[in-house]
């Protein structure tokens, strides 16, 4: 799908958006390939910043990961509307109006409203100062609340696609004609 193109029935939106199980699914690869991209970055500004220890600039290489993880996923969406994972699984994001590719400002939005996801019940944990395990047991829950809450609108979205103006769609690769054998 190129920029200029639509979605030919715009009601394709409301009945072909992908299982949660699917989304989910994305999601969970699409970290660990993440988890290279984080590494590689961070041994970069390390490197650059000389730092020795953990702590050590703390702050501005936490503002590093999240820029370059907003340019890899602003640039993916805008170019063909899906990262890796997506086009593994045939997940594809379009602007939920028009059908379109997402423009810049809509993706980078959406991108930072997917720190839902995360952020909440993280910060949950640092402000009352619940243990490991107990943070981990926060953060599943509230994900498994945040995917489960697309099953409470129409079109089955998650909210923060919502409040981009943003769609997932499943994106059906036609099936291959049969090839007719010969006696």
């Amino acid at each position: 799908m190129t920029k200029n193109e639509t979605i030919e029935d715009m009601e394709t939106l409301q009945f072909n958006t992908p299982a949660v199980w699917k989304r989910m699914a994305s999601w969970t690869y699409e970290g660990i390939l993440l988890f290279g991209v984080v590494y590689l970055t961070d041994y970069v500004f390390s490197a650059i910043t000389q730092t020795r220890h953990a702590l050590d600039n703390r702050h501005a290489q936490q503002l590093v990961i999240f820029a370059v993880l907003g340019a890899y996923f602003v640039w993916q969406w805008t170019r063909s509307g899906q990262t890796l994972p997506m086009k593994t699984w045939h997940i594809r994001l379009v602007d939920a109006r028009t059908g379109k590719l997402p423009s810049l400002g809509r993706a980078f939005w959406r991108y930072v409203l997917c720190w839902l996801w995360l952020l909440p019940p993280l910060a949950l944990a640092q402000t009352i100062g619940l243990g490991t395990l107990t943070s981990l047991s926060t953060l599943m829950v509230w994900v498994a609340a945040w995917a489960g809450q697309s099953h409470m609108n129409r079109n089955k979205q998650f909210l923060h696609d919502i409040w981009a103006g943003t769609a997932l769609q499943t994106h059906i690769l036609p099936t291959p004609a049969k090839s007719k054998s010969r006696p």
